[in-house]
């Protein structure tokens, strides 16, 4: 797909793959969102089979965001390409989504039924007793966040498709997302053990056993070396990378580095964290009058798991494994919390923050 000059994603590559699941990720705005839609529009113009679109939140769906949603693709003229001409235009409704034309005066009239259907994982428990049998396309938008996922996310998402698939294996879903975090509770759930290994361009097929699930992995490469929007965001500032992905392939924040050299007999402790396939190790320094946490990878094995402390997720029943560091309950727990609290807290780089990061945000918002 391209306009003018500037070239969009297409998913020309994933689908000859032949999977049920298909995870696309990449740089914001490169059109993988327009694409999947517009997917399922040609799919609903030539055989009437719908579609759903599934976000986190049932905000999403909520005025402007949701009667929003296709007006990148009417503007494109895709509506009345795919339609014959018989259709220009997309209203939304009550979580649903009707073709529209308007007449000379202004008129607008609505398809009889809808082609697409909105679920909001949050409010799924709304959806169960409802039958969906000609939804064929389902995308799941905004499927990597920086910020909180729902406890349990995944499961809940596996209701979601349970309500629209029930009892049919003719389905195939999208999740599309930006490289804002490469931590994600879907890529430990489904088992997708190569994502920081994957450079844009890369497809990945995930196969489970004798199933026949196939789950394809895409990178989406980034088909403009620029934007012309980049001028707007050319200042020195390295927090722009957030914006605009220019600081490596994926987007991550800028955080505090250890502003001293400090000599090993200034270690008064380690602690560890264990997350997402990580290990870090944590050492509380003091230097002179100076006291903080520095967090860097540790890259053997833990000597000690009976006795050193360590958080993880994990459920544990040794008493030197402990699930959140937001709730300490003892002393020692309560300093170590501390750090967190005052800022007193420097990593070995970017991507050890990162890490950090998402762990603190798993502490605060419950199981994933």
């Amino acid at each position: 797909m391209a306009f003018g000059k500037m070239k969009y994603y297409s998913l020309k590559n994933i689908l000859t793959r032949n999977a049920q699941y298909n995870m696309i990720f990449g740089e914001r705005s490169n059109g993988k969102t327009f694409a999947v839609l517009e997917h399922g529009l040609e799919d609903y113009a030539i055989t009437g089979n719908q579609m759903a679109i599934v976000r986190r939140w049932q905000d999403d769906f909520k005025g402007k965001r949701a009667a929003t949603m296709f007006d990148n693709l009417v503007n494109a003229g895709v509506i009345s390409r795919v339609t014959g001409g018989e259709w220009s235009g997309v209203y939304y409704y009550a979580s649903r989504w009707f073709l529209c034309k308007f007449d000379e005066d202004g008129k607008r009239t609505i398809q009889d039924e809808p082609f697409c259907f909105a679920f909001a994982i949050s409010a799924m428990e709304h959806d169960k007793s409802t039958s969906y049998p000609k939804i064929k396309t389902v995308m799941f938008d905004e499927f990597l966040t920086r910020s909180m996922y729902l406890p349990d996310e995944f499961i809940l998402f596996m209701n979601v498709l349970s309500t629209i698939i029930r009892e049919r294996n003719d389905v195939i879903i999208f999740m599309c997302g930006n490289t804002i975090n490469q931590y994600s509770p879907y890529f430990v759930e489904m088992g997708i053990t190569h994502i920081k290994q994957m450079t844009p361009g890369d497809i990945d097929i995930y196969e489970y056993g004798d199933s026949g699930l196939r789950v394809a992995v895409e990178f989406a490469d980034s088909p403009n070396k620029s934007k012309p929007s980049d001028v707007y965001f050319a200042f020195d500032n390295p927090k722009l990378a957030m914006i605009t992905g220019k600081n490596g392939i994926w987007e991550i924040s800028v955080y505090p580095h250890c502003p001293i050299k400090f000599l090993p007999k200034e270690i008064l402790f380690m602690y560890f964290i264990q997350f997402n396939g990580e290990l870090l190790q944590c050492e509380i320094i003091q230097h002179e009058n100076l006291t903080f946490t520095y967090i860097h990878q540790k890259t053997t094995e833990l000597k000690n798991p009976d006795s050193e402390l360590i958080y993880s997720p994990e459920y544990d029943p040794r008493p030197n494994w402990k699930r959140k560091i937001t709730k300490p309950t003892t002393p020692l727990e309560k300093k170590i919390a501390s750090f967190f609290v005052t800022d007193k807290v420097f990593y070995q780089d970017n991507e050890i923050g990162e890490i950090v990061r998402n762990y603190l945000m798993w502490c605060k918002g419950g199981e994933q």
